[in-house]
Parts: structure tokens; C-alpha cells; sequence
């Protein structure tokens, strides 16, 4: 089964996806770069690996004194897995994924090669504030790079691999890989500080992929009961000007039937609602979840969230 996605050569989606290609292959880069690598900070994923690489290389080559760039280093393993990630997966992996992946490697190190990589931005005392910024960072340029349908490749593919031999939930093996990584780095630079630090950036990268990936949205989801429906029905239409829909239910206790309500507010709307029923219905139950994206009527459209992609 293929998943490889290709655009039309030179079209307006294949220059966007490439133009979103470079500028978070960069902006991932310059995250490991000025507040990552410095402070000895292992993330998981093949750049993990490249920053205890390089620190247990360094003085052992005379061309590279410091130690085996992270770039580089980070680009020998990709290229491997992924040829075991196309043999094992099939072709999920496109030119994409490797264009990002190579370019990751050879910003970082230029990167390097021009600010140096002992402290450049001199946060050697507030190591949280680079964790932060280097999670943004790292978590912006790879939803850029997720946006364009390519992946970071690395660590995913192992846990991929894994996934497929073992049923094992992806998002969880995920976590195992980045954290046997993280634990490596503890291991390495014998520094109990280094996991806490890096465990703080893998947060924070998921969460701005996520953001990056979906926007941010202050919509909300609700599952109203209420003997009142029909009050409620009319000040979510005529008041509210929202929609929603009925949805037929059963009481578990007295086994009564009931009718929910499922309808999407924003923040101010909720508020609204929340002070009507109160006032018709104290005892109507509510339900509000936050909603992380809504497509469809009054909201932004799915054709537009697909052609953005």
C-alpha cells in the first residue's frame, strides 16, 4: 500500500511544500543549534544521538577537534533507516522526507560552523529558558515539515518498525525510543539534570507540532441533557446563530429516554449558553471538551484545510 503523496512537478502545491520544506528544515535546525546542542541536551530522535556522538568524539579526529558534527552525524543514520523503513514499511517515505532530513543535517552544521556551538546566545545559566525556546523551535519546523507531507525520519522509523512486529501502539513506542535516547545522554554525560531538561523539550515539541499542525483554537464541544432541549435548541439557533444536532440517548439509572444535545460554541457563546441554562435547568447536565479543530458550516472549511496543506 503506498503513502507516498507526490505533487504536480513545479505547481503552486509543489513550491509550497518545498518552500515549507526549507523554512522548517532551518527553523528545526537553528532550535538545536543555538539552544539545544550547546548544553548537551538529548531530545531523543538521531540528533539525540548525534549530540552524545559527538561529545564522546571529540579530540579523537584532528579535521573535526570538537568532535563528529550532529548534522553529519545525524544524516548517516538517516539514510540507513530509512532504506530499512522503504524495505520493511514500503514506500512511506518520499523525496520529501529526505530532502527535509538532509537539509536538517547541513543547516545544523553550517549553523555551527558560523556561531560556534560554546553557548552562542550565553543562556550557559538559564538552561530551562533553552529548553523552551529550543522546544518551540524544533516543534515549529517540524510541523512545517509534517504540513508538507514529508516526516523527521530517525527515531519515528525505528518505532515504525517496531510497531508493525509488536502491535504495539505507535505514539507510545515513540516515547519509548526518544526516552531510551534520553537515557543514553543521562548515561553518557553522567548528569541526572540532562533527562529532566530533555524530557521538558520532547513536551514541548508535541505540543507546537500539534498547534503548528491544527492552529490554535479556542472552540468548544458540548453534550447538553436537559428536560429543556427545545429552550436550549432555539438560543443556540436564534440566539447564538450556531447549529448542532440531536442525538437520542437512554438514562442508565431510570432507564428514561433522553435527548442530547451536541453542538460547537466559541469561548463567549459558551458563557452564553452555560448562564441560560443555569437560569432554565440547574440540573441539566453539560459536558464541555476543548476542541483542537472544527471543520465544516461556521467554522473553517474542510476544502480550505486540505489545499492549505
Amino acid at each position: 500500500m503506498a503513502f507516498v503523496q507526490n505533487e504536480k512537478l513545479f505547481s503552486v502545491l509543489w513550491f509550497k511544500a518545498y518552500t515549507l520544506i526549507i523554512i522548517g528544515s532551518f527553523i528545526l535546525a537553528a532550535g538545536f543549534v543555538f539552544f539545544i546542542n550547546p548544553y548537551n541536551i538529548v531530545p531523543g530522535g538521531v540528533y539525540g544521538i548525534g549530540i552524545v556522538v559527538h561529545h564522546l568524539t571529540a579530540g579523537m579526529f584532528s579535521f573535526w577537534p570538537t568532535g563528529i558534527p550532529i548534522g553529519l552525524f545525524g544524516l548517516v543514520l538517516n539514510i540507513p533507516l530509512t532504506i530499512v523503513g522503504i524495505k520493511i514499511l514500503g514506500p512511506r517515505f518520499g523525496v520529501k522526507t529526505i530532502i527535509g532530513f538532509v537539509l536538517t543535517s547541513a543547516f545544523m552544521d553550517l549553523l555551527t560552523y558560523y556561531v560556534g556551538e560554546n553557548d552562542p546566545l550565553g543562556l550557559s545559566n538559564d538552561i530551562l529558558v533553552a529548553c523552551i525556546f529550543g522546544g518551540v523551535l524544533i516543534g515549529f519546523g517540524l510541523g512545517l515539515i509534517f504540513n508538507a507531507k514529508a516526516t523527521s525520519g530517525g527515531s519515528d522509523i525505528v518505532a515504525m518498525v517496531i510497531s508493525k512486529y509488536t502491535r504495539l501502539p505507535l505514539g507510545q513506542l515513540m516515547i519509548y525510543v526518544d526516552s531510551v535516547i534520553v537515557l543514553l545522554g543521562l548515561v553518557v554525560f553522567k548528569d541526572w539534570k540532562i533527562p529532566l531538561y530533555s524530557w521538558i523539550v520532547i513536551f514541548i515539541t508535541g505540543k507546537v507540532i500539534d498547534i503548528t499542525m491544527q492552529g490554535v483554537s479556542y472552540d468548544k464541544m458540548l453534550l447538553i441533557i436537559s428536560v429543556e432541549f427545545e429552550l436550549i435548541r432555539k438560543k443556540i439557533i436564534n440566539d447564538l446563530q450556531r447549529g448542532g444536532t440531536y442525538i437520542p440517548g437512554k438514562g442508565m439509572y431510570n432507564n428514561i429516554d433522553k435527548t442530547i444535545i451536541f453542538t460547537v460554541l466559541n469561548r463567549r457563546e459558551l458563557a452564553i449558553l452555560q448562564e441560560y441554562i443555569h437560569q432554565i435547568d440547574p440540573e441539566a447536565f453539560v459536558t464541555v471538551v476543548d476542541a483542537n479543530e472544527i471543520l465544516g458550516e461556521g467554522f473553517r472549511s474542510l476544502s480550505d484545510k486540505v489545499s492549505n496543506l
